[in-house]
């Protein structure tokens, strides 16, 4: 099953009805449309919201049909003395990432996303890592952001260079014992990509 979240919430797909209740709210996918469920996601009182089908399969076509998706790729890098690439953007700790553009390869658009984000260089793809979806504002129409993930290796020791026009404060290396700390101010999707490997 997916996990798709909305800011920090989750979004859960379900073949359980019983899952509904005042602070979980459950939607029937096939005819809910996405300006009731982003009102319940806005809700403070909600700390999660259910959507559901019998049939499990249906669940991800009606979503996407509500919630039109644009893919994404990013990378999460480690360096060859142990240390792991980060951004600091939206007051926040996250990976590079960015939109596939037209016709792009799905790793090819990792690697220069994370280059553009980060000036890292000699990136070298070692594995894939969960694919994470989340909904975002885009110009007053919510989307679904589904991003590809890529384990990298390097040995760059050249300067960082964070994409300012992408708002991205720093990029730096981190040890894998500060991780801990940073993903107390970082968002869900980021958290499953480094479960995996840290």
């Amino acid at each position: 099953m997916y996990k798709v979240f909305y800011n920090q919430k989750p979004l859960h797909f379900t073949t359980d009805l019983n899952k509904n209740s005042k602070n979980t709210p459950l939607f029937f996918i096939k005819y809910a449309n996405s300006e009731s469920i982003m009102k319940a996601l806005k809700d403070k009182a909600v700390t999660a919201v259910y959507f559901y089908h019998p049939k499990s399969e249906k669940i991800e076509k009606h979503f996407f049909k509500t919630f039109p998706s644009i893919e994404a790729a990013g990378g999460l890098v480690e360096h060859t003395n142990g240390s792991f690439l980060f951004i600091f953007r939206n007051k926040k700790w996250d990976l590079p990432k960015g939109k596939i553009e037209k016709k792009e390869v799905i790793v090819e658009a990792a690697v220069r996303e994370v280059v553009e984000e980060t000036g890292a260089a000699d990136l070298v793809v070692k594995k894939t890592l969960p694919i994470t979806y989340h909904i975002y504002n885009a110009n007053g129409r919510y989307k679904v952001k589904k991003t590809y993930w890529f384990l990298m290796k390097t040995s760059f020791n050249g300067p960082l260079n964070p994409q300012v026009e992408e708002h991205i404060e720093k990029a730096e290396w981190k040890t894998k014992a500060e991780i801990p700390k940073l993903m107390e101010n970082a968002y869900e999707n980021i958290k499953l990509v480094i479960d995996k490997i840290i």
